[in-house]
């Protein structure tokens, strides 16, 4: 069986609608062929096919990692019926994401695991790894203060077991610059500022760079953090 069909198996058992994947790099349907696997989580309003998570898959398969996007099951039901969904609660994500975790481990059997998410999917990430082991997790654009405003969510950050990489845009409006350093510095987590990114990373004309130039750095911090969890 595929990697689709043994994930569809288990997610019809759990009632979840079926699966809905893009591969990238050196993974398909049923192998990998490099040491490394990258499950990367979307944000709470934009799908797996968003350009954000195209670019990143893209970068991230040229860096010669296996990659796989995925949808949460809103996204899924959205893209069935056409309707827009809010994201579903916390334990219904984190129940999907784990049957997919647990797919991934038995079809690929990767040498390392790293899950990684945009906003939403990245505190899912951080979620996930106080449940199972990871080898580690990257979050892009952690949203550490809620869309309403309120106390950081830090409580993801300081249950997760595994190795912990934020990397955040320097003017995020849910965690800029100035702000989150305070919040992480209880945890054991890394932390590298993308040049006058907002959430998705895109900095002002003015600041002389580019949200290209922003998510290959945000490659290059990923790559490095990887490389060191051999070290």
């Amino acid at each position: 069986m595929s990697f689709t069909q043994k994930l569809d198996a288990r997610l019809k058992q759990a009632e979840l609608p079926a699966s809905q994947c893009l591969f990238s790099g050196a993974v398909d349907d049923s192998g990998l062929d490099c040491d490394t696997l990258v499950v990367l989580a979307h944000g709470a309003g934009a799908n797996m096919a968003h350009d954000f998570m195209a670019q990143m898959a893209e970068r991230l398969a040229g860096q010669g990692l296996g990659v796989i996007r995925f949808n949460f099951p809103y996204m899924r039901n959205n893209a069935i019926d056409g309707k827009r969904r809010p994201p579903d609660r916390a334990p219904k994500l984190i129940k999907d994401f784990s049957l997919l975790i647990e797919t991934v481990r038995e079809v690929y059997q990767p040498k390392r695991l790293i899950v990684m998410g945009k906003s939403m999917g990245g505190r899912m990430a951080a979620m996930l790894g106080a449940e199972q082991a990871l080898d580690g997790v990257i979050c892009l654009g952690y949203p550490f203060v809620p869309p309403k405003g309120g106390e950081p969510r830090l409580e993801p950050i300081g249950e997760c077991r595994a190795p912990l990489l934020v990397i955040q845009g320097e003017r995020d409006k849910f965690g800029a610059k100035g702000q989150v350093e305070p919040w992480l510095a209880p945890f054991n987590a890394k932390l590298e500022w993308l040049t006058d990114g907002d959430h998705s990373f895109l900095p002002r004309k003015s600041s002389g760079t580019t949200q290209s130039a922003n998510l290959d750095r945000a490659v290059s911090h990923s790559i490095q953090f990887i490389r060191g969890l051999d070290a």
